[in-house]
């Protein structure tokens, strides 16, 4: 058993690091294409069926673009397709969601207190989901809406905001925003496979066959890419949620995730907006400040955090300020009841060799060390324990919350 999870958990790094360097990848190309594709100009001396051209300097030299809106007049002779940075990110992907939350289900993917499903069930229900999401969105792009763009993507946030609800109340907060992700994710690779890449190989073929191409295709590819590009940031967000509970873990964290889409697009928008060189919208900073200020108020409703922890970590050494608290000893026998299973030298529960990320509470020193993580992960949100298997309580979390917030009131008035 113990080589068993040392080899699950390394196979769960590589495929998390060769995720990441494909993402990097088919992100770093899509940006890079969206920026050349607005910053385009006109010229007089462009040849036939040129739609502008762009000079870089780069690496030491000089690049010269044009961009043919439909196709040149003749098939060139060496053509660069970018397409696996994309195939790669999204399987790398899958193969992460079924080592750590297929292969961890009762651990990360379940919580019996929001869904109680055996595993099997609960997989079935991510694999439909982000199956069903493709054909949903395909549908609207191929429907009489689809000619609008932007009432398109509205409707596909409306979309987004109601399968981030539903995520919710199957999955951990966790998972579901690991899912709304790869749900996201999958709707923008399979823009990639199904509509983008074969709508250029038909304008390909056409070019061989000496045929005039229909600028039908590339213009559905070009609203695919679109649409990429506005959930990019999103994706990148909720891809990276596990590091964040004060957003997964929490009360509205459906709605925090409806305003990390709002807030990708109010970036994206600066950005397009500038290369497009058509200003510089600065009011978009502005209202994803305000947005990200709502989303800080909505992870710590009803109570909003209490400050000074930070400023008050010199007053007095961490043993000292949490565990000579009068609160310690009823949050010490919560932490072991709920969190020692794991977190010890010597976990108990069942397919974990060692404490997670090294965080053991063996002793009174060690628990006061980790009291803000306790305080956020176990108290002020559910993020702990994964699916609530040690069944915490309301009142327990709340002993915890407690503890911390009693500790660092006394730290700042002294």
């Amino acid at each position: 058993m113990y080589e068993y999870a040392i080899v699950w958990e390394w196979l769960a790094f590589a495929v998390r690091w060769l995720h990441v360097v494909t993402a990097i990848a088919w992100i770093g190309s899509s940006f890079y294409f969206i920026a050349l594709d607005l910053g385009l100009r006109k010229a007089p001396d462009l040849p036939p069926g040129a739609y502008g051209e762009e000079w870089q300097v780069h690496g030491g030299g000089f690049y010269h673009i044009r961009k043919y809106l439909v196709a040149p007049a003749s098939m060139p002779e060496h053509l660069t397709w970018f397409k696996w940075e994309s195939y790669a990110t999204w399987l790398s992907g899958f193969a992460m969601l079924a080592v750590v939350y297929y292969g961890g289900a009762d651990l990360f993917l379940i919580d019996r207190h929001v869904l109680d499903v055996p595993q099997w069930q609960a997989i079935l229900i991510s694999l439909a989901s982000l199956s069903v999401g493709w054909i949903i969105y395909d549908t609207l792009c191929k429907s009489p809406i689809g000619k609008n763009t932007w009432g398109l993507m509205a409707l596909l946030y409306v979309a987004l905001v109601a399968m981030a609800w539903g995520y919710t109340q199957v999955f951990t907060g966790r998972a579901a925003f690991l899912h709304l992700g790869a749900f996201t994710a999958t709707i923008m690779s399979a823009n990639v496979f199904f509509i983008i890449i074969p709508n250029q190989k038909i304008v390909v073929a056409d070019l061989i066959a000496g045929r005039t191409p229909d600028p039908k295709y590339g213009a559905i590819a070009k609203q695919r890419s679109l649409h990429n590009n506005y959930l990019t940031l999103p994706v990148i967000f909720f891809m990276l949620s596990n590091h964040y509970p004060l957003a997964f873990g929490t009360k509205y964290n459906w709605i925090i995730a409806a305003l990390v889409f709002l807030m990708g697009v109010t970036i994206r928008h600066w950005f397009n907006t500038t290369h497009a060189r058509k200003g510089k919208p600065t009011w978009t900073w502005a209202l994803t400040a305000i947005i990200f200020i709502l989303i800080m108020w909505l992870s710590t409703v009803p109570k909003v955090l209490g400050g000074g922890e930070n400023d008050t970590s010199s007053i007095a050494p961490a043993f000292q300020r949490f565990a000579g608290d009068p609160h310690f000893n009823a949050a010490k026998d919560v932490i072991g009841t709920r969190c020692m299973m794991c977190h010890t030298a010597e976990p108990a529960y069942e397919g974990i060799a060692r404490p997670p990320k090294g965080v053991a509470f063996d002793n009174d020193a060690a628990i006061a060390a980790h009291a803000r993580e306790i305080y956020l992960q176990a108290g002020r949100s559910h993020a702990m324990p994964p699916g609530n298997v040690t069944d915490i309580t309301l009142d327990e979390r709340k002993v915890l919350t407690a503890w911390y917030e009693s500790a660092t009131a006394k730290a700042a008035t002294q």
